[in-house]
């Protein structure tokens, strides 16, 4: 491990009061969620009569589970349409995986609806659960809507199981995931038209509608609108692509007001870079320095076809780019000391909040781990950073043998020894995050404190 501790010089002007973090609004989000969720269970239970017999029972279980169903694809789409307040608050990866979670819920639940409303009426019709599934599909209202609908949103459910995805690749898993908005259309207006609940006036159906409207005209604005104006303002443009480390890259950005970007120390866009091979990719990058009023600038390891060929962009390429999204702010600090975390190229977020977060000499530390010391990107940049701010820059990185080192609360306490009493801000593979996670509680800092982002689902 090499260990930069340098003096304490004129680093006066980073110098500031921790500031208290903001408290993160997930807690209030979920406790909404789950509140709409209520007002559709006292609906069906308002408009439930007295239930007679298994037909009764098999029916009214089908008809909250369609409520419910249709209640989880409005959150589904809210979830999709990368609201600032959700993606810089709660956290795009919580939000990511609260969609993930609300996907397989909502995939259950059609499941359900469907076996139970067909079976019931078999049961009722005294017909075969086959002939009756036909009856129902070919001669109700908007049936035929629905059922499309519904085999769209299990297609998409099959598609995101872990195993299948990593299969088909991400780029073709992300485009077939956006027939959920075809599926959810459709459905919208079968449950119109067959819901016992949602036929003719009344608060059932002006709920529906603001439901569904609220997440059309979130998805409308903040992932059409919204993006379209932001470029046609920025004009942004590749400036340089600078070789890094083995693998390693930064592309330097430039483009018009960019401070009207509001883009933060920490945080990241959805890139994506107009040039053949390149235009119909999205990716999420961070920011690898802090915003300059003339420049931007990512980071990226080699992972795959598509960052590979960040490598060979020619200057002036433009860029679409969404965001900035993100909670790995200063924002989250809630203590005058802090530590940073990073693994491989999860430095890249940290190495900006190395730069910018508000510190005094000696409280402010970066631990980076690395598989070898070639690997290490960005190292020139840090040393001068640690050196400037007077903080602490750990390097770790693997022995000659490949034996990476062990991220333990011993040598967490040795490095520092006051680690209990440190915000912390990790980033890097999910291994490192489940590491030093472990490490970290073990070690005495309490949960709250440890602030992580991962764009794994």
């Amino acid at each position: 491990m090499t260990v930069t501790t340098p003096p304490r010089p004129a680093a006066a002007r980073h110098s500031a009061a921790a500031r208290p973090g903001r408290r993160s609004p997930a807690a209030a989000v979920l406790a909404l969620c789950w509140a709409g969720a209520a007002a559709v269970v006292a609906l069906w239970w308002k408009d439930t009569g007295p239930v007679v017999g298994p037909a009764g029972w098999l029916i009214g279980g089908g008809r909250i589970a369609g409520l419910l169903t249709g209640y989880s694809c409005a959150l589904l789409i809210g979830l999709m349409a990368r609201i600032p307040a959700l993606e810089a608050g709660v956290g795009s990866d919580r939000v990511a995986r609260w969609h993930a979670m609300a996907g397989r819920y909502t995939i259950c639940l059609l499941t359900a609806h469907a076996v139970l409303i067909l079976w019931g009426y078999a049961v009722q019709a005294h017909t075969p659960v086959v002939g009756e599934s036909w009856t129902v599909a070919t001669t109700y209202p908007d049936m035929l809507k629905g059922t499309v609908g519904g085999l769209l949103l299990l297609t998409v459910g099959v598609l995101s199981v872990r195993a299948v995805r990593r299969r088909i690749g991400y780029e073709t898993w992300y485009h077939l995931h956006l027939l959920t908005y075809l599926a959810v259309f459709l459905a919208f207006w079968h449950q119109l038209a067959l819901g016992a609940d949602l036929r003719g006036g009344g608060a059932g159906r002006a709920y529906w509608y603001g439901l569904y409207g609220s997440a059309a005209a979130a998805v409308l604005w903040f992932r059409l609108l919204v993006p379209l104006r932001t470029n046609l303002r920025h004009g942004l443009r590749v400036r340089a692509v600078v070789q890094e480390a083995p693998g390693v890259v930064s592309v330097v950005i430039g483009g018009r007001r960019l401070p009207e970007l509001a883009a933060r120390p920490g945080q990241f866009l959805r890139w994506r870079f107009l040039t053949p091979g390149l235009w119909w990719t999205s990716s999420p990058y961070s920011l690898s320095a802090a915003p300059r009023p003339d420049l931007l600038r990512i980071t990226v390891k080699a992972v795959g076809g598509h960052s590979a060929a960040l490598a060979r962009l020619a200057p002036g390429t433009r860029i679409w780019a969404e965001g900035p999204y993100g909670a790995l702010t200063a924002d989250r600090r809630t203590r005058q000391k802090v530590l940073l975390l990073a693994g491989g190229v999860g430095v890249t977020p940290l190495r900006a909040l190395f730069e910018a977060l508000p510190a005094r000499p000696g409280d402010l530390t970066l631990i980076y781990r690395a598989r070898s010391a070639a690997d290490l990107a960005l190292r020139g940049e840090l040393e001068s950073i640690a050196h400037a701010r007077g903080a602490r820059l750990h390097l770790a990185v693997n022995s000659p043998d490949g034996r990476r080192p062990r991220l333990s609360v011993e040598g967490l306490r040795a490095a520092l020894p006051d680690i209990a009493q440190h915000d912390v801000y990790v980033c890097g593979p999910p291994g490192l995050l489940r590491e030093s996670y472990e490490a970290l509680r073990a070690a005495g800092v309490p949960a709250g404190r440890i602030h992580h982002e991962s764009f794994e689902l």
